[in-house]
This record gives C-alpha cells, structure tokens and sequence, in this order.
C-alpha cells in the first residue's frame, strides 16, 4: 500500500467521500468531500506528487482543487447538476508543507437565474493558506459522469 492508498483510507473512514472524478481531477487529486451540518466541505491531503521546486505544495495545484470546491458547492447549493467556471481569483496567503490537508467549506454569496457567486477561505488547521473568490455559470449542459 503506497502513502496516497494510506491516506485515502483513513479519510474514507473518517466520513470522507472520495470524488469519483476521471481525467484530470483525478490525476490532480485525490481530493475529498462530506456534509458538515448540512454544508459541503472539502479536503486535499497534499502528496508527494503535488510538490514543486521547493518542496510545497504546487500553487497549480491547490488552485485546482479551489476551483474543484467552489464549483462543487455552487452545483450542491443550488442544485445544479452542471457549471462551468467565469472567473476565478486567489490569493495565496501562506504555503502548504507536503503530508498537510487543506480543508474548507465554501460560502454561496447569491445565486441568479444564470450566475453562482462563491468564496472560501482554505485552511490548514487553523491556518489561512488560501483566499478565493469566483463566479459559476449554470449550463445545460449535462456532465458525461
């Protein structure tokens, strides 16, 4: 068993549901989600295989799995079965060492017809690494998962 299989069986047991997500997202992940009080939250336990030249966690990466979250939440909230993304701003605010989890649980700031408008601030336990803002579209267009 390698040190990602190790990770994600503890997460599993601990209540955590693994995105099913072929493709990219799981190549970038693996990445984790579950109802906290009836909110979505997320997490990515950062691996060795999302480390940069100096030896933390690739920005690309951690905004990927932002991107992940907030999309993720903005379909749940509004129960919208797909989205895509319009805009999307970060700010990195402190760096996530590998064998780090990085948690949040997003915030639905308004939703029109059209537009979800999401935030969150991304954690590593009581630690802010991350900042970010976006806005969503909801399509028609169904998801081939």
């Amino acid at each position: 068993m390698n040190a990602e299989d190790t990770v994600r069986d503890q997460l599993l047991a601990d209540g955590w549901n693994l995105f099913p997500d072929a493709g990219f997202i799981e190549t970038a992940g693996p990445f984790f989600h579950r109802l906290q009080d009836g909110q979505p939250g997320l997490c990515f336990p950062v691996l060795d295989k999302h480390e940069n030249r100096n030896g933390m966690l690739q920005g690309g990466a951690l905004m990927t799995f932002v991107d992940r979250a907030l999309g993720f939440t903005a379909r749940h909230q509004t129960q919208t079965l797909a989205t895509t993304t319009v805009t999307l701003t970060l700010q990195f605010v402190d760096g996530v060492k590998l064998g780090e989890t990085v948690h949040v649980m997003p915030t639905m700031t308004r939703a029109t017809k059209q537009l979800v408008f999401m935030s969150g601030v991304f954690m590593v336990g009581e630690r802010t690494v991350c900042v970010a803002n976006g806005i969503w579209k909801k399509i028609v267009a169904q998801p081939k998962w």
